[in-house]
Protein backbone atom coordinates (compact mmCIF):
# COMPACT_ATOMS: atom_id res chain seq x y z
CA UNK A 1 0.00 0.00 0.00
CA UNK A 2 1.79 3.00 -1.05
CA UNK A 3 -0.92 5.08 -2.08
CA UNK A 4 -0.05 7.49 1.34
CA UNK A 5 -1.25 11.17 1.53
CA UNK A 6 0.77 13.88 4.03
CA UNK A 7 -2.51 16.07 5.81
CA UNK A 8 -0.94 19.21 7.29
CA UNK A 9 -3.20 19.56 10.04
CA UNK A 10 -2.64 15.72 11.02
CA UNK A 11 1.19 16.47 10.60
CA UNK A 12 0.91 19.82 12.49
CA UNK A 13 -0.32 17.24 15.30
CA UNK A 14 2.94 15.77 16.00
CA UNK A 15 5.79 17.02 18.43
CA UNK A 16 8.81 17.53 16.91
CA UNK A 17 11.86 16.02 17.30
CA UNK A 18 15.12 17.09 18.47
CA UNK A 19 18.06 17.39 16.19
CA UNK A 20 19.49 14.97 17.80
CA UNK A 21 16.54 12.77 17.92
CA UNK A 22 15.65 13.04 14.08
CA UNK A 23 19.64 11.86 13.82
CA UNK A 24 19.02 9.05 16.06
CA UNK A 25 15.94 7.39 14.64
CA UNK A 26 17.50 8.03 11.07
CA UNK A 27 20.48 5.94 12.32
CA UNK A 28 18.52 3.62 13.54
CA UNK A 29 16.46 2.78 10.26
CA UNK A 30 19.64 2.65 7.83
CA UNK A 31 21.02 0.18 10.72
CA UNK A 32 17.87 -1.80 10.99
CA UNK A 33 15.04 -0.74 8.70
CA UNK A 34 11.71 0.01 9.30
CA UNK A 35 10.66 -2.37 11.99
CA UNK A 36 7.44 -0.84 13.00
CA UNK A 37 4.85 0.05 10.61
CA UNK A 38 2.76 3.40 10.05
CA UNK A 39 -0.53 3.92 10.61
CA UNK A 40 -2.52 4.77 7.89
CA UNK A 41 -6.70 5.99 8.16
CA UNK A 42 -8.43 5.32 4.57
CA UNK A 43 -9.31 9.07 2.89
CA UNK A 44 -12.97 9.75 3.58
CA UNK A 45 -13.15 10.83 -0.51
CA UNK A 46 -11.34 9.64 -3.46
CA UNK A 47 -11.67 11.14 -6.97
CA UNK A 48 -11.43 9.05 -10.00
CA UNK A 49 -11.27 9.52 -13.84
CA UNK A 50 -13.69 8.03 -15.65
CA UNK A 51 -13.22 7.25 -19.65
CA UNK A 52 -14.08 10.32 -21.39
CA UNK A 53 -12.48 12.78 -18.45
CA UNK A 54 -15.89 12.60 -16.42
CA UNK A 55 -15.35 12.58 -12.08
CA UNK A 56 -16.36 10.23 -9.80
CA UNK A 57 -16.07 10.85 -6.28
CA UNK A 58 -16.59 7.93 -4.31
CA UNK A 59 -16.94 7.84 -0.60
CA UNK A 60 -15.85 6.23 2.23
CA UNK A 61 -18.83 5.31 4.78
CA UNK A 62 -19.46 2.67 7.14
CA UNK A 63 -16.24 0.49 6.26
CA UNK A 64 -17.18 0.60 2.93
CA UNK A 65 -15.81 2.90 -0.35
CA UNK A 66 -19.12 4.18 -2.15
CA UNK A 67 -20.33 5.83 -4.99
CA UNK A 68 -24.00 7.95 -5.86
CA UNK A 69 -26.12 6.43 -8.79
CA UNK A 70 -24.20 8.44 -11.87
CA UNK A 71 -25.82 8.12 -15.35
CA UNK A 72 -22.70 6.53 -16.85
CA UNK A 73 -22.03 3.86 -13.96
CA UNK A 74 -25.40 3.02 -13.20
CA UNK A 75 -27.26 2.41 -9.71
CA UNK A 76 -25.06 2.48 -6.56
CA UNK A 77 -22.35 0.09 -5.74
CA UNK A 78 -20.46 -0.46 -2.64
CA UNK A 79 -17.61 -2.93 -1.89
CA UNK A 80 -15.81 -3.85 1.20
CA UNK A 81 -11.83 -2.58 1.70
CA UNK A 82 -9.96 -5.47 2.77
CA UNK A 83 -6.80 -7.29 1.65
CA UNK A 84 -8.22 -9.60 -0.75
CA UNK A 85 -7.54 -7.47 -4.42
CA UNK A 86 -9.81 -9.86 -5.84
CA UNK A 87 -13.24 -7.83 -4.58
CA UNK A 88 -10.89 -4.34 -3.81
CA UNK A 89 -11.40 -3.00 -7.08
CA UNK A 90 -14.19 -1.05 -9.42
CA UNK A 91 -13.76 -1.90 -13.26
CA UNK A 92 -16.17 0.45 -14.76
CA UNK A 93 -15.47 1.01 -18.50
CA UNK A 94 -12.59 0.18 -18.77
CA UNK A 95 -10.89 1.57 -15.11
CA UNK A 96 -9.56 -1.13 -13.11
CA UNK A 97 -8.59 0.45 -8.76
CA UNK A 98 -6.84 -1.61 -6.52
CA UNK A 99 -6.15 -1.38 -2.73
CA UNK A 100 -2.81 -0.08 -3.19
CA UNK A 101 -4.44 2.52 -5.29
CA UNK A 102 -6.75 3.74 -2.52
CA UNK A 103 -5.64 6.94 -1.48
CA UNK A 104 -5.09 6.34 2.82
CA UNK A 105 -3.86 9.43 5.15
CA UNK A 106 -0.61 9.10 7.46
CA UNK A 107 -2.05 9.15 10.99
CA UNK A 108 1.41 7.82 12.57
CA UNK A 109 4.91 7.60 11.72
CA UNK A 110 5.84 10.94 9.60
CA UNK A 111 9.06 11.07 10.32
CA UNK A 112 9.92 7.90 10.00
CA UNK A 113 7.89 7.72 6.58
CA UNK A 114 10.16 11.17 5.46
CA UNK A 115 13.17 9.18 6.07
CA UNK A 116 12.06 5.90 4.30
CA UNK A 117 11.09 7.67 1.47
CA UNK A 118 14.23 9.84 1.05
CA UNK A 119 16.39 6.85 1.21
CA UNK A 120 14.42 3.95 -0.69
CA UNK A 121 14.18 1.93 2.87
CA UNK A 122 10.81 -0.21 2.04
CA UNK A 123 8.06 0.04 5.13
CA UNK A 124 4.51 -1.76 6.32
CA UNK A 125 1.42 -0.19 6.88
CA UNK A 126 -1.52 -1.18 9.13
CA UNK A 127 -4.95 0.77 8.08
CA UNK A 128 -7.59 2.02 11.34
CA UNK A 129 -11.09 2.66 11.17
CA UNK A 130 -12.16 6.36 12.41
CA UNK A 131 -15.51 8.05 12.51
CA UNK A 132 -14.40 11.03 11.69
CA UNK A 133 -11.26 13.87 11.38
CA UNK A 134 -11.93 14.61 15.25
CA UNK A 135 -11.47 10.90 16.04
CA UNK A 136 -8.36 10.37 14.22
CA UNK A 137 -7.25 13.65 16.00
CA UNK A 138 -7.63 12.03 19.36
CA UNK A 139 -5.89 8.85 18.95
CA UNK A 140 -3.02 10.63 17.42
CA UNK A 141 -3.03 13.24 20.49
CA UNK A 142 -3.30 9.63 22.85
CA UNK A 143 -0.95 8.00 21.05
CA UNK A 144 1.75 11.03 21.42
CA UNK A 145 0.77 11.35 24.96
CA UNK A 146 2.22 7.67 25.10
CA UNK A 147 5.98 8.19 24.20
CA UNK A 148 8.54 8.96 27.42
CA UNK A 149 10.70 11.91 25.51
CA UNK A 150 7.94 14.41 25.47
CA UNK A 151 8.35 17.56 27.29
CA UNK A 152 5.99 18.66 29.88
CA UNK A 153 5.19 21.62 27.49
CA UNK A 154 4.06 18.72 24.97
CA UNK A 155 2.31 16.55 27.36
CA UNK A 156 -0.15 19.93 28.51
CA UNK A 157 -0.66 20.54 24.64
CA UNK A 158 -1.83 17.20 24.47
CA UNK A 159 -3.68 16.35 27.19
CA UNK A 160 -5.36 20.08 26.47
CA UNK A 161 -6.36 19.19 23.15
CA UNK A 162 -7.58 15.79 24.13
CA UNK A 163 -10.01 17.61 27.09
CA UNK A 164 -11.12 20.54 24.68
CA UNK A 165 -11.81 17.94 21.72
CA UNK A 166 -13.88 15.41 24.36
CA UNK A 167 -15.47 18.50 25.58
CA UNK A 168 -16.89 19.93 22.43
CA UNK A 169 -18.35 16.42 21.84
CA UNK A 170 -20.09 16.36 24.73
CA UNK A 171 -21.87 19.77 24.84
CA UNK A 172 -19.15 21.07 27.95
CA UNK A 173 -17.30 19.60 30.74
CA UNK A 174 -20.24 16.74 32.46
CA UNK A 175 -20.97 17.22 35.93
CA UNK A 176 -22.17 14.43 37.72
CA UNK A 177 -25.91 15.56 39.89
CA UNK A 178 -25.72 13.10 42.92
CA UNK A 179 -28.75 15.11 44.86
CA UNK A 180 -30.97 14.24 41.65
CA UNK A 181 -30.25 10.23 42.11
CA UNK A 182 -29.24 9.89 38.27
CA UNK A 183 -26.29 8.03 37.67
CA UNK A 184 -24.15 10.36 34.65
CA UNK A 185 -21.31 9.47 32.98
CA UNK A 186 -17.89 11.13 34.74
CA UNK A 187 -16.91 14.42 33.68
CA UNK A 188 -14.48 14.96 31.10
CA UNK A 189 -11.93 16.52 33.39
CA UNK A 190 -12.14 13.52 35.62
CA UNK A 191 -11.87 11.17 32.71
CA UNK A 192 -8.98 12.37 31.48
CA UNK A 193 -7.39 13.01 35.12
CA UNK A 194 -7.43 9.17 35.87
CA UNK A 195 -6.44 8.50 32.72
CA UNK A 196 -3.24 10.29 33.29
CA UNK A 197 -2.93 10.20 37.18
CA UNK A 198 -2.85 14.55 37.11
CA UNK A 199 -5.60 16.64 38.52
CA UNK A 200 -8.85 17.39 37.52
CA UNK A 201 -7.33 21.39 37.70
CA UNK A 202 -4.55 20.00 35.36
CA UNK A 203 -6.78 18.66 33.01
CA UNK A 204 -8.43 22.00 32.75
CA UNK A 205 -5.23 24.42 32.67
CA UNK A 206 -4.06 22.42 29.76
CA UNK A 207 -7.01 23.15 27.87
CA UNK A 208 -6.53 26.45 28.21
CA UNK A 209 -3.00 25.81 26.89
CA UNK A 210 -4.52 24.08 24.50
CA UNK A 211 -6.51 26.85 23.24
CA UNK A 212 -3.88 29.57 23.85
CA UNK A 213 -1.93 27.77 21.30
CA UNK A 214 -4.62 27.14 18.55
CA UNK A 215 -5.07 31.02 18.92
CA UNK A 216 -1.09 32.00 18.30
CA UNK A 217 -0.86 29.00 15.45
CA UNK A 218 -3.81 30.55 13.49
CA UNK A 219 -1.94 33.84 13.79
CA UNK A 220 1.51 32.70 13.54
CA UNK A 221 1.45 29.74 11.44
CA UNK A 222 4.10 27.01 12.49
CA UNK A 223 4.27 28.31 16.05
CA UNK A 224 3.38 24.85 17.31
CA UNK A 225 6.45 23.01 16.03
CA UNK A 226 8.48 25.58 16.99
CA UNK A 227 7.18 26.14 20.24
CA UNK A 228 9.65 27.43 23.35
CA UNK A 229 7.74 30.37 24.78
CA UNK A 230 6.81 29.51 28.58
CA UNK A 231 2.68 28.65 29.27
CA UNK A 232 1.87 31.72 30.66
CA UNK A 233 3.53 33.76 27.73
CA UNK A 234 1.63 32.05 25.44
CA UNK A 235 -1.61 31.61 26.91
CA UNK A 236 -1.26 36.22 27.34
CA UNK A 237 0.08 36.11 23.90
CA UNK A 238 -3.05 34.63 22.46
CA UNK A 239 -5.23 36.97 24.15
CA UNK A 240 -3.92 39.96 22.77
CA UNK A 241 -2.82 38.97 19.31
CA UNK A 242 -5.75 39.82 17.65
CA UNK A 243 -5.46 42.94 19.23
CA UNK A 244 -1.90 43.64 19.63
CA UNK A 245 -0.28 41.55 17.49
CA UNK A 246 3.47 43.00 18.11
CA UNK A 247 2.93 43.14 21.84
CA UNK A 248 2.07 39.07 21.38
CA UNK A 249 4.75 38.88 19.57
CA UNK A 250 7.30 40.25 22.12
CA UNK A 251 5.84 38.13 24.62
CA UNK A 252 6.41 34.93 22.69
CA UNK A 253 10.16 36.29 21.41
CA UNK A 254 11.23 37.13 25.35
CA UNK A 255 11.76 40.28 24.41
CA UNK A 256 8.79 41.56 27.47
CA UNK A 257 7.57 40.07 30.09
CA UNK A 258 3.73 39.60 30.80
CA UNK A 259 4.00 42.16 33.37
CA UNK A 260 6.22 44.57 31.47
CA UNK A 261 2.82 44.00 28.90
CA UNK A 262 0.66 44.07 31.44
CA UNK A 263 1.82 47.31 32.51
CA UNK A 264 1.64 49.04 29.03
CA UNK A 265 -2.11 47.86 28.69
CA UNK A 266 -2.97 49.28 31.69
CA UNK A 267 -0.87 52.72 30.88
CA UNK A 268 -2.99 53.27 27.70
CA UNK A 269 -6.41 52.03 29.28
CA UNK A 270 -5.90 54.86 31.48
CA UNK A 271 -5.04 57.12 28.77
CA UNK A 272 -7.84 56.14 26.59
CA UNK A 273 -10.13 56.57 29.68
CA UNK A 274 -8.72 60.43 30.35
CA UNK A 275 -7.77 61.73 26.91
CA UNK A 276 -10.52 60.55 24.72
CA UNK A 277 -12.30 63.07 23.35
CA UNK A 278 -15.34 62.81 25.20
CA UNK A 279 -13.51 62.95 28.23
CA UNK A 280 -11.45 65.74 27.43
CA UNK A 281 -14.78 67.79 26.54
CA UNK A 282 -16.80 66.51 29.75
CA UNK A 283 -14.14 68.11 31.89
CA UNK A 284 -13.65 71.00 29.77
CA UNK A 285 -17.37 72.01 30.24
CA UNK A 286 -17.09 71.18 34.11
CA UNK A 287 -13.86 73.26 34.57
CA UNK A 288 -11.51 70.48 36.31
CA UNK A 289 -8.54 68.24 35.60
CA UNK A 290 -7.26 65.02 35.76
CA UNK A 291 -3.78 66.72 37.37
CA UNK A 292 -3.15 69.57 39.41
CA UNK A 293 0.18 71.45 40.13
CA UNK A 294 -0.15 74.10 42.73
CA UNK A 295 2.56 76.64 43.94
CA UNK A 296 0.91 78.41 46.11
CA UNK A 297 1.72 82.78 46.20
CA UNK A 298 2.61 82.07 50.43
CA UNK A 299 3.19 85.19 52.47
CA UNK A 300 6.75 85.66 53.20
CA UNK A 301 8.67 88.53 53.16
CA UNK A 302 12.34 88.82 52.04
CA UNK A 303 15.04 89.50 54.18
CA UNK A 304 16.13 93.20 53.76
CA UNK A 305 19.75 93.41 52.79
CA UNK A 306 22.23 96.22 52.98
CA UNK A 307 22.73 95.43 49.64
CA UNK A 308 20.56 95.24 46.24
CA UNK A 309 18.02 94.32 45.66
CA UNK A 310 17.02 95.50 49.03
CA UNK A 311 13.20 95.14 48.30
CA UNK A 312 11.06 93.57 51.77
CA UNK A 313 8.19 92.39 49.40
CA UNK A 314 8.12 90.44 46.86
CA UNK A 315 7.06 91.20 43.75
CA UNK A 316 3.55 89.22 43.06
CA UNK A 317 0.95 88.88 45.21
CA UNK A 318 0.85 86.85 48.05
CA UNK A 319 -2.03 85.20 49.65
CA UNK A 320 -2.94 84.31 53.39
CA UNK A 321 -3.88 80.70 55.07
CA UNK A 322 -7.20 81.41 55.00
CA UNK A 323 -7.06 83.05 51.27
CA UNK A 324 -5.55 79.95 50.48
CA UNK A 325 -7.98 77.18 52.23
CA UNK A 326 -10.78 79.28 50.43
CA UNK A 327 -9.78 78.34 47.34
CA UNK A 328 -12.07 76.36 44.53
CA UNK A 329 -9.58 73.73 43.35
CA UNK A 330 -10.93 72.61 40.36
CA UNK A 331 -9.92 68.46 41.07
CA UNK A 332 -12.03 65.81 38.53
CA UNK A 333 -13.26 63.17 40.77
CA UNK A 334 -10.02 61.28 40.45
CA UNK A 335 -6.98 63.53 40.84
CA UNK A 336 -3.28 63.59 41.02
CA UNK A 337 -1.57 67.09 43.17
CA UNK A 338 1.32 68.18 43.82
CA UNK A 339 1.76 71.29 46.04
CA UNK A 340 4.48 72.99 46.20
CA UNK A 341 6.14 74.36 49.53
CA UNK A 342 9.11 75.25 51.54
CA UNK A 343 10.53 74.14 54.69
CA UNK A 344 8.58 77.32 56.56
CA UNK A 345 5.50 76.63 55.11
CA UNK A 346 5.11 72.41 55.12
CA UNK A 347 2.61 72.34 57.96
CA UNK A 348 0.81 74.99 56.52
CA UNK A 349 0.67 72.53 53.64
CA UNK A 350 -0.47 69.83 55.16
CA UNK A 351 -3.56 71.92 56.24
CA UNK A 352 -4.71 73.21 53.19
CA UNK A 353 -4.49 69.41 52.43
CA UNK A 354 -7.40 69.06 54.81
CA UNK A 355 -8.72 72.43 53.98
CA UNK A 356 -8.94 71.18 50.23
CA UNK A 357 -10.35 67.78 51.09
CA UNK A 358 -6.78 65.68 49.49
CA UNK A 359 -5.12 62.89 51.11
CA UNK A 360 -1.56 63.02 51.52
CA UNK A 361 0.64 60.32 50.28
CA UNK A 362 4.42 61.44 49.56
CA UNK A 363 6.80 64.27 49.94
CA UNK A 364 9.10 64.90 46.75
CA UNK A 365 12.06 66.45 47.23
CA UNK A 366 13.90 69.04 44.95
CA UNK A 367 17.97 69.19 45.59
CA UNK A 368 19.07 72.34 44.38
CA UNK A 369 22.85 72.99 43.83
CA UNK A 370 23.52 75.61 46.94
CA UNK A 371 20.52 77.53 49.24
CA UNK A 372 19.79 80.04 51.91
CA UNK A 373 21.26 79.33 55.22
CA UNK A 374 19.86 80.92 57.94
CA UNK A 375 22.18 82.07 60.67
CA UNK A 376 23.13 79.42 62.65
CA UNK A 377 20.65 76.39 60.66
CA UNK A 378 21.60 74.44 58.05
CA UNK A 379 21.62 75.38 54.49
CA UNK A 380 17.94 75.24 52.88
CA UNK A 381 19.37 73.47 49.53
CA UNK A 382 15.58 71.79 48.90
CA UNK A 383 12.14 72.41 48.23
CA UNK A 384 9.45 70.10 48.49
CA UNK A 385 6.45 69.26 46.45
CA UNK A 386 3.53 67.17 48.52
CA UNK A 387 1.95 64.57 46.53
CA UNK A 388 -1.87 64.44 47.17
CA UNK A 389 -4.74 62.79 45.85
CA UNK A 390 -8.73 62.92 45.34
CA UNK A 391 -10.19 59.65 45.06
CA UNK A 392 -8.50 56.87 43.26
CA UNK A 393 -6.27 57.89 40.59
CA UNK A 394 -3.60 55.94 38.69
CA UNK A 395 -0.09 56.52 37.23
CA UNK A 396 0.40 55.45 33.91
CA UNK A 397 3.99 54.66 34.53
CA UNK A 398 6.13 54.05 37.42
CA UNK A 399 9.73 53.13 35.98
CA UNK A 400 12.88 55.48 37.07
CA UNK A 401 9.72 57.73 39.18
CA UNK A 402 11.61 59.04 42.14
CA UNK A 403 10.73 61.24 45.13
CA UNK A 404 14.11 62.38 45.02
CA UNK A 405 15.67 64.25 42.22
CA UNK A 406 18.44 67.12 41.29
CA UNK A 407 17.91 69.70 39.16
CA UNK A 408 19.25 73.30 38.56
CA UNK A 409 17.99 76.41 39.60
CA UNK A 410 15.84 78.59 37.48
CA UNK A 411 14.37 82.06 37.79
CA UNK A 412 13.09 83.41 40.96
CA UNK A 413 10.63 80.68 42.54
CA UNK A 414 10.21 78.82 39.13
CA UNK A 415 10.18 75.08 39.50
CA UNK A 416 12.10 72.85 37.62
CA UNK A 417 11.69 71.73 33.89
CA UNK A 418 13.18 68.04 35.13
CA UNK A 419 9.38 67.70 37.23
CA UNK A 420 7.29 68.37 34.81
CA UNK A 421 8.42 65.92 32.40
CA UNK A 422 8.25 63.54 35.28
CA UNK A 423 4.75 64.14 35.60
CA UNK A 424 4.29 64.26 31.88
CA UNK A 425 5.73 60.74 31.67
CA UNK A 426 3.73 59.10 34.91
CA UNK A 427 0.03 61.03 34.24
CA UNK A 428 -2.72 61.35 31.85
CA UNK A 429 -5.79 63.18 31.26
CA UNK A 430 -5.95 66.88 31.70
CA UNK A 431 -3.66 69.25 33.50
CA UNK A 432 -3.43 72.62 35.27
CA UNK A 433 -0.52 74.34 36.82
CA UNK A 434 -1.60 76.75 39.38
CA UNK A 435 0.04 80.33 39.99
CA UNK A 436 2.60 79.39 37.13
CA UNK A 437 5.53 81.48 36.39
CA UNK A 438 5.98 80.49 32.72
CA UNK A 439 3.88 78.83 30.13
CA UNK A 440 4.63 74.49 30.98
CA UNK A 441 3.88 72.42 27.59
CA UNK A 442 1.09 69.50 28.25
CA UNK A 443 -0.42 71.81 31.07
CA UNK A 444 -3.16 74.84 31.27
CA UNK A 445 -1.83 77.47 33.60
CA UNK A 446 -3.15 79.86 35.64
CA UNK A 447 -0.93 82.77 37.49
CA UNK A 448 -0.41 85.98 36.88
CA UNK A 449 3.38 85.45 35.21
CA UNK A 450 2.23 83.06 32.68
CA UNK A 451 1.24 84.01 29.65
CA UNK A 452 -1.64 81.70 28.91
CA UNK A 453 -4.70 81.03 31.57
CA UNK A 454 -7.10 78.62 31.45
Amino acid sequence: MHNILIDSEFQALIPPLSAEERAQLEANLLADGCRDPLVVWPSPTFDIRLDGGATQTLRYEDGRYQHAIDEHIGPTTAWDLDDNADDDRIDEYGDTITLDQWPHILIDGHNRHEICTRHGLPFDVVRKEFADRDAVMDWMDANQLGRRNITPDQFTLLLGRRYNRAKKAHGGDRKSDESSGKNYPLKTAQVLADEYGVSEKTVRNAGQYAEAVAAVEKAVPGFTQAMGAPRQAVIKAAAIIEKSPEKAAEILSGNKSIADVRREEKREEIIERLESVEAIAAKETSGVFDVIVIDPPWAMQKIERDVRPNQSEFDYPTMSEEELAGLDIPAADDCHVWVWTTHKFLPMTLRLLDAWGMKYVATFVWHKPGGFQPIGLPQYNCEFAIYARIGTPEFVDTKAFNTCFNAPRGAHSEKPEEFYEVVRRVTAGRRLDMFNRRPIDGFEVWGKESEVRP
